[in-house]
């Protein structure tokens, strides 16, 4: 089946932050039940036809800010050269740069970003290592009994989720941010998510999860809406499975 699109029809909730009273979450149950899984080294086809062992590692991954990075730092100081391919490259010249200048807006300051090294992120092993093949942050967390959320960039745990934030004035001149928690689709790239050759979330071939996403990826919402919000939002997409006559399925799913 080819890609999916977006555009196509999808069921939202919204509810109270039960640990703010500021914020209203606005969630995509049509992404969150859905059966997507990351299929890194089980046919995922790589973001970019020529680099395929890549994944969606080949660019390197943007810091959301000082503490995302100095968190990074952290862990980076507890790798190991069984862990990490790359691990005299990183001592020796460093693992962070700025963003290619030519990408940035005018009067913007260029974000910083791990370092591209022999093609993708410099921490990425390649096939075969005998450390493990894929992101050396994610084996250090593995090795330590930890959750990857602890020791990977955000953009790199949190993907494919995204959350966003939008001030909302009501009618009543009341305001409250608006947190949502949904796809990131190719449309969180930017422009340049319409060149990715390949790109999972809208691919049936990593719709293949036996559970959906809310469940599976507990730990990152748990993370990203804390445990209350959590809590509410599993409600919510067990009520809205068990409507199976009304369910909007993410069309890339297989039918259920």
């Amino acid at each position: 089946m080819p890609e999916v699109m977006i555009g196509f029809p999808r069921a939202y909730a919204e509810f109270p932050n039960p640990a703010d009273d500021t914020e209203v979450f606005k969630v995509d149950l049509t992404w969150l039940t859905s059966r997507w899984e990351c299929i890194f080294g089980r046919g995922c086809a790589g973001i970019y036809a020529d680099r395929p062992d890549d994944g969606c590692c080949t660019l390197g991954a943007h810091f959301a800010d000082l503490d995302d990075e100095k968190r990074v730092r952290k862990a980076v100081k507890r790798l190991t050269p069984a862990l990490w391919q790359n691990y005299k490259e990183g001592k020796k010249n460093g693992w962070v740069e700025y963003e290619d200048e030519s990408t940035v807006n005018p009067g913007e300051e260029p974000d910083r970003k791990t370092r591209v090294h022999n093609g993708a992120c410099i921490f990425l092993n390649r096939p075969g290592f005998p450390g493990g093949y894929g992101c050396a942050l994610h084996h250090l967390a593995a090795s330590e009994g930890r959750d990857f959320v602890e020791t990977k960039p955000d953009v790199c745990w949190q993907l494919p989720i995204r959350r966003q934030f939008r001030e909302v004035t009501r009618t009543d001149g009341t305001e409250y941010t608006e947190v949502s928690i949904g796809e990131y689709g190719r449309d969180g790239w930017g422009p340049g998510g319409h060149d990715l050759d390949w790109y999972c979330t809208a691919n049936t071939e990593a719709h293949t999860a036996p559970q959906p996403v809310y469940l599976s990826n507990r730990s990152e919402l748990v993370a990203l809406m804390g445990e209350q919000g959590y809590r509410r939002l599993v409600e919510l997409c067990e009520e809205f499975e068990s409507r199976k006559g009304s369910r909007l399925q993410h069309p890339a799913d297989p039918p259920r």
